[in-house]
């Protein structure tokens, strides 16, 4: 079962923006000072999701058009390529 932790914090003015401290949360999912995160917004349930962005280095000479493109074809021929992997 996963632990949740709860907290309440008061919205505050960071600079020209709002703003919420929460470094123990972020401590906990591993985030540290320059760490990049994907924020998700569901403005009909007034939740806010924020998740540590995984980094990926692509291999030297693998761009990311092709891995578009490799994506867009296994999407397309996804139950052919399952065919053939049992042959």
């Amino acid at each position: 079962m996963t632990k949740v932790i709860e907290m309440e914090r008061k919205v505050t003015k960071l600079g020209n923006s709002l703003g919420i401290t929460m470094t123990e949360a972020l401590k906990k999912i591993g985030l540290e000072l320059g760490d990049t995160v994907n924020i998700e917004v569901k403005e009909t349930d007034g939740e806010i999701i924020i998740r540590k962005a995984n980094k990926i280095a692509l291999p030297a000479g693998i761009s990311t058009e092709f891995l578009e493109t490799l994506s867009d074809v296994m999407e397309k021929y996804d139950e052919t390529l399952k065919g053939l992997k049992d042959r």
